[in-house]
């Protein structure tokens, strides 16, 4: 009698432990599909949405992205992703990257897109999901203008020093050359190179050159010389996000309604600008 009782016992602590396991189980693996489902459906734009801001990736790239005397972002780029973020009904943040790392911080959604006079490389655009083309532009060796007669095409730039923004269309161009370049964190940052003596000449894009050098500008005694190449602007959001597609409406409507034209023209660049279809 005894020996039949403790195996009744047995037998109900077996299976009330196993159903136990049993539930546990499922409802925490029903738990974490349901979250990675839920995370996995969450589009681009509901993701930016839900936080209320676009976060914009940029470097300090007059015209297109720099700081006004009151320290607030402005530029063609700038205006434009402003104009884009209250179109979706939020704001737009800009905040500063390592142009060698824009990749990477897309990924790791520090930022939301690369929105700077991004060049569309082939590398750009197998990582990223990029906007239609809205900018041509062309890379531009700049040099000191007391020099520029001596530098009239590639043939002549052998030996030079060479500053270019790292992980730039500019730094590529020198590469294929195979001139000298030093590495520089911006665009900015290879221009004071050349003024300062320290890199004999520079590569930046033409749109920045026709803003920040020559007479009237910050650099008078620097001129750009040989076009390197030509190219054009995109804006770079994650793999397959969604927000591509809605720029690109958006760059259609802007364009059509003349508001990203006038935007340009604050800026000087309306002669870049790509008619929008």
């Amino acid at each position: 009698m005894k020996k039949l009782v403790v195996l009744m016992l047995t037998l109900m602590m077996t299976v009330s432990l196993t159903a136990c396991g049993s539930d546990g189980s499922d409802s925490g693996s029903d738990s974490d599909s349901g979250s990675k489902t839920e995370a996995s459906d969450e589009s681009d734009m509901d993701y930016v949405k839900s936080k209320g801001t676009l976060v914009v990736g940029i470097t300090d790239f007059e015209p297109m992205d720099y700081k006004d005397d009151s320290g607030e972002w402005v530029g063609f780029d700038a205006d434009m992703a402003k104009a884009f973020a209250k179109s979706l009904g939020v704001e737009a943040e800009f905040v500063e990257i390592d142009w060698d790392n824009k990749i990477m911080e897309l990924e790791g959604k520090t930022i939301d897109c690369v929105w700077n006079g991004m060049t569309l490389t082939d590398e750009v655009t197998s990582a990223m999901e990029c906007s239609k083309a809205y900018c041509n532009n062309a890379q531009v060796v700049i040099v000191p203008s007391d020099k520029a007669d001596k530098y009239k095409d590639t043939d002549s730039l052998s030996d030079l020093s060479f500053a270019a923004e790292a992980g730039s269309a500019g730094e590529a161009e020198l590469s294929k050359l195979n001139l000298s370049c030093t590495p520089v964190k911006a665009q900015s940052d290879a221009l004071m190179e050349v003024a300062a003596g320290t890199s004999d000449a520079a590569v930046i894009d033409s749109l920045m050159a026709a803003a920040m050098v020559g007479e009237g500008t910050g650099y008078g005694n620097l001129t750009y010389t040989v076009g390197l190449n030509s190219e054009e602007y995109g804006v770079g959001f994650r793999k397959d996000s969604d927000l591509a597609a809605s720029l690109n409406e958006f760059f259609v409507s802007s364009y059509a309604d003349g508001s990203m034209v006038e935007c340009a023209e604050k800026y000087g660049v309306q002669a870049a600008v790509i008619e929008q279809k």
